[in-house]
């Protein structure tokens, strides 16, 4: 069986933690896109503003295109 996927790049932000950043990534891309398959962190870093961190994660999402 053949497949076909299509990769995007997101950025998911958080101020708890890199891992709550990439769930709200991945959360928010699967209210409009449908078979998701894998994300992988690609970069993670702060943003300080104002004293407080914002948690960031870079990454890439692939999901399967549908007939």
């Amino acid at each position: 069986m053949e497949s076909v996927y299509k990769v995007i790049e997101l950025v998911g932000t958080s101020e708890k933690s890199w891992e709550d950043a990439a769930k709200v990534a991945v959360n928010k891309a699967s209210k409009s896109l449908r078979n998701l398959r894998v994300a992988e962190v690609k970069e993670m870093d702060m943003k300080i503003e104002d004293e407080t961190l914002f948690f960031r994660v870079k990454m890439t999402l692939s999901f399967k295109y549908e007939d």
